[in-house]
């Protein structure tokens, strides 16, 4: 989608800050490490090396929603960051390993600043790591993908982080400031009021103009049902550059 923008002429490259929640948080990475979009793009069509095999299936995801149900967020966030804890499932340095083969950069950008998303699995307390932080790259984003009961809770300095995905798909009131928001969100679901992304858009105030872009039909389709497939990341990539055709003109009246 933002090769597919970045051909249209839409000046992505503007952006004064990225937010990275999940996978978002290596795509943040990726585009903010300098190589060009269309190499970045390229290498999403090359066959799939380095990963590891895993599977977002129907039982998890009913994990995930029985978690979501009653308390507040934290506290839900909480109970699934402690279900995450005690879930068998491959050493962190073998997932870390993965992460750090996505990025072409192991080092923060200068510009524009990217903000990566986690949760810190024991309380749900909602954490955010930039290059200020002292937290390396690779494990910020690491502990952003730790998707719960799939991939291990990442350590960073003696407290264990899961995916940023458990507060909100998109996190878009991170976005605090800014006065224009683009928002590509592969999935806009969430159980919790509070996590959904029109009701973050609100918070960041009525003068701040935005645009959420999400899968169409056949970008849904070549996805495939297992998002966590890497085979299905070609496919993927081919219909989101398509798609950013239909959508330029609109991401481009933010600039």
């Amino acid at each position: 989608m933002l090769a597919g923008l970045a051909e249209a002429g839409v000046p992505i490259d503007r952006a004064d800050l990225v937010v990275g929640t999940s996978a978002g948080s290596v795509v943040g990475a990726q585009v903010c490490s300098g190589v060009p979009l269309d190499e970045l793009y390229q290498r999403q069509l090359a066959p799939v090396t380095g990963e590891i095999a895993a599977k977002l299936g129907l039982r998890v995801l009913a994990r995930y929603a029985a978690s979501a149900v009653g308390g507040d967020d934290r506290k839900a966030r909480a109970r699934l960051g402690r279900q995450a804890l005690r879930a068998r499932t491959v050493p962190e340095a073998d997932r870390r390993a993965v992460i750090a083969g996505r990025l072409p950069s192991h080092d923060w950008p200068a510009h524009p600043r990217l903000l990566v998303t986690a949760v810190e699995a024991t309380t749900g307390a909602a954490v955010t790591w930039d290059r200020d932080s002292g937290v390396p790259l690779v494990d910020a984003v690491a502990a952003s993908c730790a998707v719960p009961l799939v991939w291990p809770p990442m350590t960073i300095d003696g407290k264990r982080y899961v995916d940023g995905g458990v507060r909100s798909a998109a996190n878009v009131d991170y976005a605090s400031g800014c006065s224009r928001v683009l928002v590509l969100a592969p999935t806009t679901a969430s159980i919790r009021v509070s996590g959904r992304i029109g009701r973050q858009l609100a918070t960041l105030g009525p003068r701040v103009r935005s645009a959420v872009f999400s899968p169409d039909a056949e970008a849904r389709a070549a996805m495939g049902r297992n998002v966590l497939d890497p085979a299905f990341r070609a496919a993927s990539a081919r219909t989101g550059r398509r798609q950013a055709a239909s959508v330029a003109q609109a991401a481009a009246a933010l600039f």
